[in-house]
């Protein structure tokens, strides 16, 4: 039988596929843009006949129809990076939340620490040998197929080609359905003045041919837009956005100086415009791997001047740093940014940086803080912090003790917060008696 023979014996309605998920099953379902809504809706549809069935996934996107009310019994999430799909569901207690690295995710599935009953993934149509891509993300989808005896496959074909360590024979799906459905795509909005003052600051610290992880948003869009005098960058990074795009077609972005697979826009997910999706398919200067290799720091280590740019919800006085929750809620997840921040420390003149605003909701808070919010993650220790950037300037932490940490961090936030700041550092004997603010830095 040859695979085509094989792909139509597969192919079901929505329906039939998810009728192989019972009650009490543990699925793994792909995200980000690659998030498969139709089989998802599928099984939301069988919620009155399954119970506690478990769903393992990293981020999804848009609106998730195992999290509505109606499916509080049928199906709890354990979710691996909390997004706004599950945001809710997890802080209401109707959810779990794993933290973990993410370059480890995959090994948990592979070695059998969290088992799987089932997959439900997006991919591209099989190309002529039967494989299909899995498309704007790889993450851990690969370890996944390969420890479940189940795999349901969304083929879209609206869904990029992608190249890489990224594809999926149709010998290891047990039941596929056909759909063209366009991707979620991420509006890009121009970034801040703010924002654009950190870029710049950011820009400073990044030198010609060094490698770079940056993730969405208005920040790493500045730091971009900040690099049009830099020559011969690369990428290694989890995530490919519009702007990584945009740097490649301006000649920013070349890899030809990168010490590990040069030439190559390496990364294990992508999510951005439309457009992006299609200047992706079959590009060969993009190459997707799962996230137990692009995330693992010794991997990232062997980038040579690997520069990982990375953001916070707060970073207290003596340098850590919080990016998971609000206080005691959680917000998001690990990710990759130990991954990166401990791959680019190690990296020959490698530079980890966490750059954020100074305050947050219109300037009423702080986000350097003198001590974390009570319940607030550590996902960023302060022996890992090297460089902290905010719109006043640059500080740099590493090798130093906790007061000129506090001297430093102090100095770099938003000026109506320092004398704030500086009289809870004496209060804690982080500071001295006599210590001065000086001169506001934000006035070079």
């Amino acid at each position: 039988m040859n695979w085509f023979d094989e792909y139509r014996k597969r192919r079901v309605t929505p329906d039939e596929a998810v009728a192989t998920i019972a009650s009490g099953d543990r699925l793994f379902v792909s995200g980000n843009a690659a998030t498969p809504y139709v089989l998802l809706e599928a099984l939301a549809a069988r919620a009155d006949e399954l119970r506690d069935v478990q769903v393992t996934h990293v981020l999804l996107m848009g609106d998730d129809p195992l999290s509505r009310p109606e499916t509080r019994e049928s199906f709890r999430h354990n979710s691996l990076f909390v997004g706004p799909a599950d945001r809710a569901v997890v802080n209401q207690g109707r959810a779990d939340y794993v933290p973990i690295h993410l370059h480890e995710i995959p090994r948990l599935f592979t070695s059998g620490r969290m088992p799987l009953d089932a997959v439900i993934i997006q991919t591209s149509p099989p190309d002529e040998h039967g494989f299909m891509s899995l498309g704007v993300e790889c993450l851990a989808t690969m370890a996944a197929v390969a420890s479940a005896p189940v795999v349901l496959a969304q083929v879209n074909e609206k869904m990029p080609r992608t190249l890489g360590d990224c594809f999926v024979h149709i010998s290891k799906v047990t039941r596929l359905i056909e759909v063209s459905e366009e991707l979620p795509e991420l509006e890009k909005h121009s970034f801040t003045e703010v924002e654009k003052r950190i870029g710049e600051y950011v820009a400073d610290l990044v030198e010609d041919g060094s490698t770079l992880q940056l993730g969405i948003g208005g920040i790493p869009d500045a730091v971009l837009a900040s690099l049009v005098d830099k020559r011969e960058l690369g990428i290694h990074t989890e995530m490919v956005s519009d702007g990584i795009m945009e740097a490649v077609e301006a000649g920013v972005i070349t890899g030809s100086r990168k010490t590990l697979h040069p030439g190559k826009v390496v990364c294990t997910f992508a999510l951005g415009s439309r457009r992006l999706y299609e200047y992706l398919h079959n590009n060969p200067l993009f190459e997707f791997h799962p996230a137990d290799y692009t995330n693992d720091p010794f991997i990232i280590a062997r980038n040579e001047k690997m520069v990982a740019i990375n953001s916070a919800i707060e970073v207290d006085l003596t340098g850590q740093v919080c990016s998971d929750s609000m206080g005691t809620r959680i917000y998001s997840g690990f990710g990759g940014q130990l991954d990166f921040i401990r791959g680019a420390a190690q990296a020959r003149d490698g530079k980890p940086i966490i750059a954020m605003p100074a305050t947050a909701k219109g300037g009423t808070i702080s986000r350097i803080v003198p001590t974390l919010k009570p319940g607030a993650g550590v996902v960023t220790t302060r022996a890992d912090v090297h460089y902290v950037v905010t719109e006043y300037g640059v500080a740099d932490l590493h090798g130093k003790n906790l007061r000129e940490r506090a001297q430093a961090l102090i100095r770099i936030a938003h000026p109506q917060f320092r004398e704030e700041l500086a009289r809870a550092a004496r209060e804690r004997k982080l500071l001295p008696e006599t210590f001065s603010l000086g001169r506001d830095p934000s006035e070079d």
